[in-house]
């Protein structure tokens, strides 16, 4: 058995027992915030140069990847998410005035201009995804970091704007080092690790991470003991959003992530439950629906980074 690191690389007590008050705009007692992943004409595909076909997050639950190989089924299930799920969900959200991040796949958006011209026209944010929506776990650090630059350059010439947000999703161990390395994004996001955003140290100075979320995530559809109905899913997002806004009424306000992908809840009989949570958010009061970019801003005016000094690797 190898020596223990020392000293321990990963933070176990973040905020402890006492997080701060998050303070949301208008005193809100919970901020919820949507995500809609836009990976399709990103993911693995030899069409792109990829070695073998994708098989993650789709109907075809247990997927091999296909060596050499296209595989159709798989790209029509993809498919269906961008001509289909991802209009689904912009008629949803447009039709209630919510705010909308994106996470943009650069490949993904440069075969869809028409649907980036409508996440623009619905002014939502566009958070950088990466390049293409492939595993990143073995891919060596300077290749990766070439790849985060070809998806800042693809990313601003598709947009007319870099992105200032980054969540890759299948990252590696370098992933959120070259994000501080690269010292250009107001947030990153390839972590799980809380309820609130939180500070990095980094080579260039503090770095914002705002968590994501893998739970409220309509991801587990497409997994081994996930969701089965559009039911389950709205129950767990009813329930994870009544126990932060009661915490959020005790003073101690958090942050509700819903991950969502236009293949997945884009589908009819999903995309009911994902409704009918969204009226239930909103027939709340106290309640802030914002951007990543809103709460990214939002930290950094009201709970700006400490002193490197106090706290080297996270609050």
């Amino acid at each position: 058995m190898s020596a223990p690191i020392s000293p321990y690389p990963r933070d176990m007590l973040g905020y402890g027992r006492t997080p701060p008050d998050a303070d949301w705009p208008g005193k809100a007692k919970v901020c919820v915030q949507f995500v809609v992943n836009y990976e399709e004409g990103g993911e693995n595909n030899i069409l792109h140069g990829d070695p073998y076909s994708e098989a993650f997050l789709s109907e075809i639950i247990g997927a091999g990847n296909w060596p050499g190989q296209r595989h159709w089924n798989m790209e029509s299930v993809y498919e269906y998410g961008a001509r289909a799920g991802f209009w689904r969900l912009w008629r949803l959200f447009t039709s209630r005035n919510i705010p909308v991040t994106v996470y943009g796949v650069a490949t993904a958006m440069q075969r869809g201009a028409e649907q980036v011209a409508a996440m623009q026209e619905a002014d939502w944010e566009i958070a950088s995804h990466g390049l293409k929506w492939i595993e990143y776990k073995d891919i060596p650090k300077e290749i990766e970091a070439a790849h985060m630059r070809e998806a800042i350059s693809l990313h601003t010439q598709i947009t007319g704007a870099p992105p200032l947000g980054w969540y890759l999703g299948r990252c590696s161990m370098n992933t959120l080092d070259l994000v501080m390395e690269n010292g250009s994004f107001l947030y990153a996001s390839d972590a799980y690790a809380d309820d609130l955003p939180y500070w990095l140290h980094g080579p260039n100075g503090p770095q914002l991470v705002i968590p994501y979320t893998l739970d409220s995530n309509d991801m587990r559809f497409a997994t081994a003991q996930g969701f089965n109905t559009g039911e389950q899913f709205y129950t767990y997002l009813k329930d994870a959003f009544d126990v932060l806004y009661r915490e959020g009424g005790e003073g101690a306000a958090k942050m509700l992530n819903v991950g969502l992908h236009c293949r997945l809840v884009g589908r009819p009989g999903r995309a009911a439950a994902l409704e009918r949570f969204v009226d239930y958010v909103q027939s709340h009061d106290g309640v802030w629906i914002a951007k990543r970019i809103d709460i990214a801003h939002h930290w950094h005016k009201r709970h700006p980074a400490p002193p490197a000094s106090s706290s080297e690797v996270s609050p």
